[in-house]
């Protein structure tokens, strides 16, 4: 066995301690300049005592050659003889050497720690926060969203985790989202799937996680990879924050669902877009409402509640709120009644949930309820039951489910006729029950393949996106489709409804010039979901039930069903008029400003006393069964 020599030793302790990094660099040029100061003071002691006395003796001498050390131009007023000099000049040679290495390490240190800043790979230390777990473009509206809940509040915490570079991070939401008032946004870079990585949020103390969806192939499995990594974390007992998510794959839900366990919350949003389609379909109108709805920014809906108003019905719950209007309650046990029976009488433990613009601008009426005019409601018109012709252009994975939906609310009687640019894609479709399904070949941005639809027989019509397209490749397709539409209806003075589904909020308002009746933003809307949900839980019941085929739905009905055109009244008085059909108003929608972003004509609990007139064209946004 080879013996080891001290030397080797000394040498592999020297490199273990060198490998310590900055803060051992410093130590030791610390120490070699402490051992050239003592060893420069006790030579002068020894060979020029004369100059060592005059100067203090040793303690002196130490000092003045600690300066010298530190700053070489302190030796220019030196004195004394030849040797003390020379002493001197070591003293001041030896510090500029040491004092260069010195200012170098530090520079190298603080470099190293500035990059390691920017990694961001700091833990955070807050509590009540809200964790954005992943990365892309449906970041920018969960936290603009997020920054205009918390408005109200002195301040709060947004934390995101990604595998990005912090920096790039933080200025692309100073770029898109812009100011964010009291509500701090703050970047970590790392991998949810990594342990270690996810701590660096502090999701333990976290209100919520919102897993976003990633730009990536089979992007639901990373979603169901990040659940995963959460459900196998050990949790406080007494806290474990609100996780949502959203999967655009419905096949994928069951599986999403199981992996995020009872606790967390799992989004369809392929479902929730096919619904939102329909249902736009079937009113024009639904997706700027349910825009204004989700969005922070203008109305929510709010949990709200007051023991006092326990043992009233529904009814007289309508006219209990001074700022605000009651759509439904929420039960203890968690079930959700929207729209119930006007006799339906409210329980000490149920909540209320309020439509308003701010949860603390809920308001009880303090003062009478305003009067309502009599001679402004409308009398009951006739029932609609007509069977109706709807065209479908365009095609993908959504549309099997829409057509399935789409029949299931359409009357017996009714068609449905498919354009795509494609072979039959309902060939291999179950027949629909009350509808008779088409199809024909068409190039959707082709003039002559839409005029040759016969576009003038049908009361409403539907684009898809073709989602196969870069998002911004799509929205241009049916940008120029919309244009080729809107202007055969003004050729044939045809009165079609037109609703489409585009991907980028932004093409939105460039589309207005296109006229259509409705835009489904499906991308916005689920990302609006997910920041609702994640300020509060229960809200996802709510939005599930509003959204449910089943129990009441949002309608855009015509006004004169409720109001005379023309007629004077107010909010209240469309309140009473909706209650006497058993129905819940919600605000209105004018014709005149269908086109006009950012609300596009809606405008949901107004001031109840104000004075109100809507005519023929404008619509009245009411909660019903149908």
């Amino acid at each position: 066995m080879n013996r080891v020599r001290s030397r080797d030793r000394l040498r592999y302790w020297f490199d273990n301690t060198m490998a310590k990094g900055t803060p051992a660099l410093i130590g030791w040029l610390g120490l070699a300049s402490m051992v050239l100061v003592v060893t420069v003071a006790s030579l002068a002691v020894l060979i020029a005592p004369r100059d060592a006395a005059g100067n203090g003796h040793w303690p002196g001498v130490v000092w003045r050659s600690l300066l010298r050390t530190l700053d070489p131009g302190t030796m220019g007023g030196d004195r004394g003889s030849g040797p003390y000099l020379a002493l001197m000049l070591v003293a001041t040679v030896g510090g500029i050497f040491l004092v260069s290495a010195l200012i170098g390490v530090l520079t190298t240190g603080l470099e190293a720690r500035i990059a390691e800043l920017r990694k961001g790979r700091s833990r955070i230390i807050e509590h009540d926060h809200t964790v954005l777990l992943g990365w892309s473009d449906h970041v920018f509206t969960v936290v603009a969203e997020l920054v205009e809940a918390n408005k109200s509040k002195s301040s709060s915490y947004v934390a995101i985790l990604a595998d990005r570079d912090r920096v790039d991070m933080e200025e692309a939401i100073r770029a898109r989202v812009g100011g964010t008032g009291r509500t701090k946004v703050i970047c970590r870079r790392g991998d949810p799937l990594k342990v270690a990585d996810l701590d660096l949020v502090s999701p333990a103390t976290a209100r919520s996680i919102v897993v976003l969806t990633p730009p990536v192939d089979a992007p639901d499995t990373h979603v169901i990879k990040v659940l995963l990594a959460l459900g196998a974390r050990t949790w406080d007992p007494g806290h474990r924050p609100h996780v949502i998510a959203a999967v655009h794959d419905s096949s994928n839900l069951p599986a999403a669902r199981l992996a995020a366990g009872p606790a967390a919350q799992v989004i369809d949003a392929d479902d929730l877009a096919i619904r939102l389609i329909v249902q736009s379909h079937r009113e024009a109108g639904l997706s700027a409402v349910f825009t204004e709805l989700l969005d922070f920014e203008g109305h929510e809906l709010y949990l709200h509640t007051a023991p006092s108003l326990a043992g009233r019905t529904f009814g007289r719950l309508l006219d209990a709120y001074e700022l605000g209007v009651p759509i439904g309650l929420r039960h203890a046990g968690g079930g959700v009644s929207l729209n119930p029976p006007m006799d339906t009488v409210a329980r000490p433990d149920d909540k209320i949930i309020v439509l308003a613009e701010d949860d603390v601008l809920i308001k009880l009426a303090t003062r009478p309820v305003p009067p309502v005019a009599e001679e402004a409601i409308a009398a009951p018109g006739p029932a609609r039951g007509a069977p109706e012709r709807t065209l479908l252009i365009g095609w993908n994975h959504r549309a099997p489910e829409i057509i399935r939906l789409l029949d299931g609310f359409a009357r017996p009687g009714s068609t449905l006729h498919v354009a795509a640019d494609r072979a039959d894609p309902t060939a291999g479709l179950p027949r629909p029950a009350n509808v008779a399904l088409g199809f024909t070949r068409c190039a959707p941005t082709d003039r002559p393949s839409l005029e040759g639809l016969d576009a003038g027989s049908y009361q409403s019509i539907i684009v898809l996106a073709d989602l196969d397209l870069p998002a911004e490749h799509s929205d241009a397709r049916t940008l120029v489709t919309l244009l080729h539409l809107r202007d055969m209806a003004e050729r044939l003075d045809a009165p079609y409804s037109i609703v489409s589904e585009i991907n980028d909020e932004a093409n939105r308002e460039i589309a207005v010039v296109t006229k259509a009746d409705d835009f489904v933003v499906s991308d916005k809307l689920i990302n609006q979901v997910l920041a609702q949900v994640s300020e509060d839980r229960h809200l996802y019941d709510v939005f599930m039930e509003l959204l449910s085929p089943q129990g009441a739905e949002i309608y855009l009905k015509p006004a004169t069903d409720y109001l005379r055109p023309g007629v004077t009244a107010n909010f209240t008085t469309l309140i009473e008029a909706a209650r006497r059909r058993g129905e819940t108003a919600l605000g209105y929608r004018l014709g005149a400003r269908f086109h006009q972003p950012p609300d596009y004509g809606v405008v949901l609990n107004p001031v109840k006393g104000a004075p109100l007139t809507l005519t023929a064209a404008d619509r009245v946004i009411v909660l019903t069964e149908g």
